[in-house]
C-alpha cells in the first residue's frame, strides 16, 4: 500500500485555511498513487492552535469539519487521517480521524497522553489505548504525538497485531531527536510501520520541527529531509512485515509476568 504523510506549515490557523491545506495534499497524494494520507495533528484547525479559531474548528464526528474532510476524501478517492478538536458533550479531546475513500468514519482515536500544562488545561484525555481498522488488508492503527514517546503505548499495538500505526503530530524544536531516532526505534522494537507527520515552520516563538517519517519494522526509514512543506510518499510491503518479525521475534519472545507490577 502506498501511503503519504503530509508536512504542513504551521502559523496560519483556522477552518478554511487548514480544510485548503488538506485538499490540496489529498490531490497531490492521489495524482502520486497514494491510497492514504496522514496530516499532522489537529491538521484541521490549524497548529499551533489559537483560541480565537477553537470554536470554529471544533465539533463533534458528525460535526461540518468532519462532513468536510469526508467531502475531500471522496472527491480525491483516498483514505485519510485528520486530526481536530472533538467535542463530545461537554467535553473536548484532540482526537484523529480515519476516513475510507467513500468518507465513512472507520476510527477515531482521542489522545490519551496529553502534553504540558496547556493541552492538559484544553483537552480531556482519552482512555482508550489500541484503536485500529482494517484498510486494504492491513491493520492500521492511530496515536497522536506524544503517545508515540511512551514504549507501552507502541508495545501494545505491536501485540495487538497492527501493521501500520499511523501518528499526527506536532513535534517542536528541540525535540528532533524523537523523529530521528525515538520513531525508526519503536517501529523497530515492536515490529510494525510508524507513519509520522509533522508540521513544520515557527509561529509565536514555537518552533516545529518536520522531519516527517515513515519507520519501517526492519530498521530503515524514509524522512521528509527539507524543512518547508512537502508530501513524503512511501511504500507499506506486507513482505517486509512478514520477513522483520520472522527475523526480529520480540513480540514471540517477550516474557509479560516480569514485566507486570
Amino acid at each position: 500500500m502506498r501511503i503519504a504523510c503530509q508536512q504542513a506549515a504551521c502559523g496560519t490557523t483556522g477552518l478554511a485555511h487548514s480544510l485548503g491545506q488538506l485538499r490540496r495534499a489529498a490531490r497531490r497524494a492521489a495524482e502520486a498513487g497514494a491510497e492514504l494520507l496522514v496530516t499532522p495533528e489537529i491538521s484541521v484547525g490549524g497548529y499551533p492552535l489559537l483560541t480565537a479559531n477553537l470554536a470554529e474548528a471544533s465539533g463533534p464526528v458528525d460535526g461540518p469539519q468532519c462532513v468536510e474532510v469526508s467531502a475531500i476524501a471522496r472527491e480525491f478517492s483516498i483514505a485519510l487521517v485528520h486530526g481536530w478538536p472533538e467535542t463530545d458533550g461537554d467535553r473536548l479531546y484532540n482526537s484523529t480521524r480515519l476516513v475510507s475513500p467513500q468518507g465513512d468514519t472507520l476510527a477515531i482515536y482521542r489522545k490519551a497522553h496529553l502534553y504540558g500544562r496547556g493541552e492538559r488545561a484544553m483537552f480531556t484525555p482519552g482512555g482508550q489505548g489500541v484503536v485500529q481498522a482494517s484498510y486494504k488488508g492491513l491493520t492500521l492503527g492511530l496515536l497522536i504525538c506524544y503517545d508515540v514517546e511512551f514504549p507501552e503505548a507502541v508495545r501494545a499495538h505491536g501485540v495487538a497485531g497492527t501493521d501500520v500505526l499511523l501518528v499526527p503530530t506536532g513535534l517542536m524544536r528541540p525535540w528532533d531527536f524523537v523523529a530521528r531516532t525515538l520513531v525508526p526505534a519503536r517501529a523497530f522494537e515492536s515490529q510494525l510501520y510508524i507513519a509520522y507527520a509533522n508540521w513544520t515552520g515557527s509561529h509565536g516563538g514555537i518552533g516545529f520541527c518536520g522531519h516527517t517519517t515513515v519507520a519501517a519494522p526492519d530498521g530503515t526509514a524514509s524522512v521528509l529531509a527539507e524543512e518547508g512543506e512537502g508530501l513524503l510518499i512511501a511504500d507499506v510491503d506486507p513482505a517486509v512485515l512478514r520477513r522483520a518479525r520472522a527475523a526480529t521475534t520480540y513480540l514471540r519472545d517477550r516474557r509479560p509476568e516480569l514485566y507486570s507490577s
